[in-house]
């Protein structure tokens, strides 16, 4: 596997721990999750690549690993992913070119697994 794999599963005993202590939150956010990503008038594709361009912008590294594994798992192309970069580090300046790479690294690890 690879750095951004270890990320998903670093965070995983938390969560289930977490899960347990507040399982209603977990169910509202889970269900929240479900609705926002049903394909619509946007494809759930294109909706993992703004959760990844969030992502990029917030800095958070876990977050870049679901969504990249989701943008990957839904078939996001290298083209989409890179345009959709190039407007996140336009609109984060120097963090964007500080994460963007990273988002790219990530959708580069997941991608193997799902081609």
């Amino acid at each position: 596997m690879g750095h951004y794999h270890d990320i998903s599963r670093s965070t995983a005993a938390g969560t289930k721990e977490l899960r347990e202590l507040i399982p209603d939150s977990y169910a509202g956010f889970r269900d929240m999750h479900k609705a926002a990503f049903t394909d619509g008038a946007l494809s759930p594709a294109i909706k993992e690549l703004m959760a990844v361009a969030i992502a990029v912008s917030d800095g958070c590294e876990g977050c870049i690993a679901a969504h990249a594994r989701g943008a990957a798992r839904l078939g996001a192309t290298d083209d989409q992913y890179a345009e959709m970069l190039s407007v996140t580090i336009l609109m984060n300046g120097g963090p964007g070119t500080i994460y963007a790479p990273k988002a790219w690294e990530a959708f580069q690890e997941f991608k193997e697994r799902y081609s």
